[in-house]
């Protein structure tokens, strides 16, 4: 682990019609890797981006490490058109899928690491079985779909959870209305990955808000 919690953009809040300069001003700003949220209608009431979408970040940032969360009913069609678009990383949700561990494997193989997420519903213990193969584990602190809900405080639990059972190789991300009042209680919570969209795009100062998700502090 590092000795910092690492903050990653949600473009879901960006400014599609400036994609490429708003990814250009949050890696400037200290984000450490650009979080994609897809959603495919089915899985959750929403519809978002695609490979397309992921290879234009790509070519703004050549160097970025770009997280994938799969909101989608099959995440197996997914893997290989993303990873070819130039993800680094893939997460899926247990919910959706009936075999997470042969695609975690999937994901591994194509030099990318493989996260496996989960709901706010979802107890922790529907990832237990994953807790020797997935590289990071995904906890969702609003219900999936869209951007801007009120954190849930239940997902800290989650985590504490979780993180008591991995390794420190192993990450714990936490998605959804985290904002720099409540990333301290996250990070104490044992989360190292904080996933942050409308609080930092809708800022006037990115650097200023990533810099206190990182400190866990507001002030």
């Amino acid at each position: 682990m590092l000795d910092r919690p690492l903050v990653g953009p949600s473009i879901l809040s960006a400014d599609f019609a400036h994609l490429g300069r708003e990814v250009k001003a949050v890696l400037r700003g200290g984000a450490d890797y650009i979080h994609v949220d897809v959603m495919d209608g089915h899985f959750v009431r929403n519809l978002s981006m695609g490979p397309a979408i992921c290879a234009a970040v790509r070519r703004a940032a050549p160097r970025a490490w770009i997280d994938v969360h799969l909101m989608v009913t099959d995440p197996a069609e997914f893997i290989d058109p993303f990873i070819d678009a130039g993800a680094n990383h893939i997460s899926l949700h247990i919910e959706s899928v009936r075999k997470p561990a042969a695609l975690i494997r999937k994901i591994q193989s194509r030099a990318a690491t493989a996260g496996i997420a989960l709901k706010p519903e979802t107890p922790w213990k529907a990832v237990a079985s994953l807790f020797m193969l997935a590289d990071l584990f995904l906890v969702m602190s609003v219900h999936p779909g869209f951007s801007g809900q009120k954190f849930l405080p239940s997902a800290l639990a989650k985590v504490r959870a979780i993180r008591a059972r991995i390794s420190d190789r192993q990450r714990v991300e936490l998605d959804g209305g985290v904002n720099p009042s409540n990333a301290r209680a996250c990070i104490d919570a044992g989360c190292d990955a904080l996933v942050s969209g409308s609080v930092i795009f809708a800022s006037d100062n990115y650097t200023k808000v990533i810099t206190q998700l990182r400190a866990g502090s507001g002030r």
